[in-house]
């Protein structure tokens, strides 16, 4: 079924050729068709399945470009994937008319309150930041249409719960509600139920399963010494980039340092970071200039790119859902890819229990030979980037407000009148 097949406008359909994406995958065909009738939907699929157009398409359909109200809010976890998510949105409203604003913390306030008075249809935010927009009564939510949760377990875990929740509660009871998650756990299905109308769920596979294009291995590592492994790993030619998770900032900075000195070209993605430098590291990452990037689980679930050819857990993660959104950075959209977890005596019971909540063993390979150090005297080929066509920004093909199924008025207890200003 292509794309044109659904009740999309034809500024989506353009903005989609030019893209070159033709086929909807297997969440985007299920997904949108539900979301265009207006229902409320729980949709689980995995990492590098396209979540975002799922949403996105369908989102676009029920935004009025005349009115400057927020119509639209997507939620997400961190600031990486809402730049990501925004930017995928951008792509699709601007031919439409529909203006996107992204809201996220580490950066002034101020461009943020001029954006939102001009006025935005859409609005792509962390909680946190949204939340401060509201206590300032700079962002109202009254008009708002449709509220979209991006990685719905960790938007309604015990961190993030208050915040969506205090959000939540200043929207419309009749919104339309969207939960996408790679993994859906019986919890977030129970807290979800506060929130959402006759629900439509849909599960496309589930990452507890094997990706076929993910080659999945694991380094004993008995001497304690994971460092040489890392660096022969590092040292090892590779097509594509490579992306090294540990636990800490510190570890992470510690282990940035210690590679650079031993002349990878390498840098360190962590919550110290100001908003600029996280975005300068992400922009050289996806853009090829950066071969190496460590990152702790900030990063787990805000880098979407496809040139990431292998991931090394160089600390084991706390959980196995931790794990599926870890080595979900790779193999996406069809590619193939590498996941390699390096353990030492003291994780052996940590790996079998994310083995054992994953229902496989993942086979163990040798260490790697001793490579040649990268020399940090020599200039690095510039990477070869295909540049992306631009987006028609025709805006004659604007659509009319679609049919939506609204939720009876007492489908939910009224808004609260006053935001809390505790843990803001």
């Amino acid at each position: 079924m292509p794309f044109s097949d659904f009740d999309l406008r034809a500024t989506s359909l353009e903005a989609l050729r030019k893209l070159d994406i033709v086929e909807p995958t297997p969440i985007q065909a299920q997904a949108i068709p539900i979301m265009l009738e207006g229902a409320d939907i729980i949709a689980q699929a995995h990492t590098g399945s396209g979540k975002t157009l799922a949403f996105g398409l369908p989102l676009m359909e029920a935004m009025d470009p005349d009115s400057r109200d927020t119509q639209a809010l997507v939620l997400c976890p961190t600031r990486e994937l809402a730049a990501q998510v925004g930017d995928v949105l951008s792509k699709l409203a601007k031919p439409a008319g529909i203006d996107v604003l992204i809201l996220y913390g580490g950066v002034g306030y101020q461009p943020q309150i001029d954006a939102l008075r001009r006025g935005a249809q859409v609005v792509v935010g962390t909680p946190g930041r949204v939340l401060d927009h509201l206590q300032r009564r700079t962002l109202r939510l009254s008009e708002l249409i449709v509220l979209i949760l991006d990685e719905a377990d960790q938007m309604l875990d015990k961190g993030f719960a208050p915040d969506v929740e205090r959000i939540i509660n200043t929207t419309p009871p009749d919104r339309q509600t969207a939960l996408f998650s790679a993994t859906t756990p019986d919890w977030v299905k129970h807290v979800a139920a506060k929130y959402l109308y006759e629900p439509e769920t849909i599960a496309i596979g589930t990452e507890t399963e094997a990706e076929p294009d993910i080659e999945h291995s694991i380094i004993e590592v008995w001497d304690g010494n994971k460092l040489n492994v890392l660096v022969n790993l590092l040292a090892m030619p590779t097509e594509g980039a490579t992306l090294v998770f540990g636990r800490t900032r510190h570890g992470v900075i510690n282990l940035a340092r210690r590679l650079q000195k031993l002349g990878f070209e390498v840098e360190a993605l962590q919550g110290d970071l100001g908003q600029p430098a996280r975005d300068r590291i992400v922009k050289r990452f996806r853009e090829g200039h950066l071969p190496i990037l460590l990152a702790t689980n900030v990063a787990a679930r805000g880098l979407d790119m496809l040139n990431i050819e292998r991931v090394i857990n160089y600390d084991i993660p706390e959980t196995s859902e931790l794990f599926v959104h870890r080595v979900g950075r790779t193999g996406r959209m069809g590619r193939s890819g590498q996941a390699i977890t390096i353990i030492a005596a003291t994780d052996l019971s940590k790996i079998r229990e994310i083995e054992r909540d994953l229902n496989r063993r993942f086979p163990r390979i040798a260490a790697p030979a001793a490579m040649p150090l990268p020399d940090p005297t020599a200039t690095r080929p510039a990477p070869i980037v295909a540049k992306a066509e631009p987006v028609s920004t025709d805006p004659s093909a604007t659509a009319t407000k679609p049919r939506r199924r609204r939720r009876p008025r007492g489908g939910q207890s009224k808004p609260e009148g006053q935001l809390a200003t505790s843990g803001a």
